[in-house]
């Protein structure tokens, strides 16, 4: 067993990013500034998109989004119900009403079928989140809000460096909302960003982003800024400071990078898992780039004697932190409380969330980090595994390996 937890998630820091900090720190500017603007053009480049706003969170840029697209009360934006709950609480926190579609087993995302048996009059808009890196069906997702007139808000949380057919993750709806929280692939501790083509949505954000003021504090005090502000709407606090831009601008330059190195792990545990009662993650669709967020196993519980639970906690006991992408939505009291959900109105994603369990994954892993990962992976799942009656395999197999690739 490892000598030392193995965290999830842990952010890859090298010494550029930590003098960047320092030189911030000691230029006396630490709130949004230069290195935020520069952080924001470097993105944009990358993307490839006319405007890229930095802001507090991915939250931040979801509720930004559902504000400019017209999201008001009585409107009802439909989303996944296997995502974080930023998602839902972006549309509720701009007055409307989430609405959750089941996702595809073998992609964990939307189901654009269950997208369209959820429309109403009052359908707003589309949040397709590319779960894990794998972009969504956007084609089928597209075509269903072409014909309504309905916005698509890409939640992009997990998808920095996706494409799909040729375009980027983050352009192929009205916006695109980036995270990089300190797990993410690219990583300001907390913060986000908000990309779009449309100059009005873009005013909008930046306008509401900063308290609603005519300029932001770096056009008011800097050594050439005019320190008269007016508040031209009731706005937030959402705005990125140039500390965290500090990190963002040295790990978006080591983006293509760092994705080499996951895509070199993800082989790894793609190999490492062979033979085990695990469903691996299914391999990139023609024509797309998956980012390789998340590494997520589906545990053959069917074949097993222990509960994906208690998968985790051995692992834990085995110094190595595991990750559980999701817990669907629908699943959580708040959102039953309120919106009269139940177990059972998903079926999928609650078959996934019984099985889901995330193994460390991130470019900061050394091979060692990999060894040990799969050593314990491979002592709890070899310890736990049962055997099986023909027929109740014959069922799951019909039921779940079709949609994911089994080791």
């Amino acid at each position: 067993m490892r000598e030392e937890f193995l965290v999830f998630g842990s952010p890859h820091i090298e010494q550029a990013e930590i003098d960047e900090v320092v030189d911030t720190l000691r230029s006396g500017w630490i709130g949004t500034g230069p290195k935020v603007r520069r952080f924001e053009d470097a993105f944009r480049l990358y993307k490839g998109c006319g405007h890229a706003l930095a802001v507090s969170s991915c939250t931040a840029a979801l509720h930004l989004a559902m504000i400019v697209v017209g999201v008001q009360e009585g409107d009802e934006v439909i989303l996944p119900t296997l995502t974080w709950t930023a998602t839902a609480n972006a549309v509720i926190k701009a007055g409307g009403r989430p609405v959750f579609a089941d996702c595809q087993r073998e992609s964990m995302n939307v189901d654009p079928r269950d997208i369209e048996r959820k429309l109403s009059p009052r359908t707003k808009a589309i949040i397709p989140v590319h779960f894990a890196g794998r972009s969504c069906d956007m084609d089928a997702i597209g075509e269903i809000a072409a014909e309504r007139n309905i916005s698509i808000v890409e939640d992009c949380a997990h998808a920095i460096e996706t494409e799909y057919h040729g375009k980027k993750a983050g352009m192929m709806g009205a916006l695109g909302c980036f995270s990089f929280y300190a797990t993410k692939n690219v990583i300001t501790g907390e913060g986000g960003m908000l990309v779009t083509e449309d100059g009005s949505y873009a005013e909008k954000s930046r306008l509401l982003a900063m308290q609603g003021l005519s300029q932001g504090a770096w056009n008011r005090f800097s050594s050439k800024g005019n320190p008269r502000a007016q508040v031209i709407s009731c706005g937030y606090k959402y705005n990125m400071t140039d500390i965290q831009a500090s990190l963002g601008i040295h790990q978006l330059a080591r983006v293509e990078t760092n994705a080499l190195t996951r895509k070199r792990i993800w082989e790894m545990y793609d190999d490492g898992f062979k033979g085990l009662p695990v469903f691996t993650p299914s391999p990139e669709e023609p024509d797309t780039r998956h980012a390789r967020h998340l590494y997520t196993l589906l545990l053959d519980i069917d074949r097993l004697s222990i509960t994906r639970d208690r998968f985790v906690n051995s692992m834990k006991e085995k110094n190595i932190g595991v990750g559980i992408h999701y817990i669907p939505l629908h699943l959580h009291p708040f959102y039953q409380g309120r919106y009269g959900y139940k177990r059972g109105d998903f079926p999928v994603a609650e078959w996934i969330s019984e099985r889901t369990a995330s193994v460390p994954f991130s470019s900061k892993l050394t091979d060692r980090d990999v060894a040990d990962v799969l050593e314990a992976a491979t002592d709890v799942l070899s310890r736990s595994a049962r055997k099986t009656n023909r027929k109740a395999r014959a069922v799951f197999s019909r039921a779940g390996s079709q949609s994911r690739r089994k080791d």
